[in-house]
């Protein structure tokens, strides 16, 4: 049980390779994410449920925290300068937040492409298109599509700055989120787009929903930067105007 958890998990669940699946969160849920092959790749997108304009915000979450990577202390912030979770556990230390999703066209030149029809379960998702089917759900289009983070994944860049996708993730390898304020969220296990696989990787990761405990005055991603602290204030002021 991670030191953030209130009692016993209230849901768990597997999330099979190259699979989408969205659910609505509460402020105080705990996320804990497994990598439970090694090598996965987790996309996401956040939005405001009660104002779906309001989404994940990849350039101001970086800036704002001066850093390229995501990992334990940082946050994750909307595009109004609220926090949707804090990274409160990582064994992993890298995730990126740049390199956006595998669509169709990359796929089929890195794999072969193979459709639901031709392969059932064994067909080859990718990132972008599972991202749409999911939105959809919520009366949401490509033009509410975000600038995505990519769980689990790590890119390193060469002497040149071309970024190329590092080392990923081993098996049991686990990331902790802590919502801190009601939020939607998106999710698929489809390939990151600078995946260097032979063949199609399919990396389940397995999640679980808990209760946290509450911030304390010394919580490491509060301060780990004044602007997070802006951040937790803009939080506290919206949920006290009532939304």
């Amino acid at each position: 049980m991670s030191e953030f958890q209130s009692g016993d998990t209230i849901y768990e669940d597997t999330l099979g390779g190259g699979c989408h699946w969205s659910m609505r969160v509460k402020k105080g849920t705990l996320l804990t994410l497994t990598d439970v092959k090694g090598g996965a790749n987790l996309g996401m997108l956040f939005y405001n449920p009660e104002n779906l304009l309001e989404k994940y915000n990849a350039p101001d979450t970086l800036k704002g925290q001066h850093t390229f990577k995501l990992t334990r202390g940082h946050c994750l912030y909307s595009d109004m300068g609220r926090i949707f979770a804090s990274i409160v556990e990582d064994d992993c230390g890298w995730h990126d937040t740049v390199c956006g999703n595998l669509n169709k066209d990359m796929l089929q030149k890195k794999w072969s492409l193979k459709t639901y029809q031709e392969a059932l379960n064994g067909w080859t998702q990718n990132g972008y298109d599972a991202f749409l089917v999911e939105l959809a759900k919520y009366g949401l289009t490509r033009k509410d599509m975000a600038a995505n983070l990519n769980l689990f994944s790590k890119i390193s860049t060469d002497a040149e700055g071309n970024m190329q996708y590092s080392e990923g993730s081993k098996a049991g390898d686990k990331i902790v989120l802590r919502f801190e304020m009601d939020t939607l969220i998106i999710m698929h296990t489809c390939p990151h787009p600078l995946s260097n696989a032979e063949e199609y990787p399919v990396r389940p990761v397995h999640y679980a929903l808990a209760q946290a405990k509450p911030v304390t005055d010394n919580d490491e991603c509060m301060n780990s930067r004044p602007e997070n602290q802006r951040g937790f204030k803009n939080n506290a002021i919206y949920q006290f105007m009532g939304q």
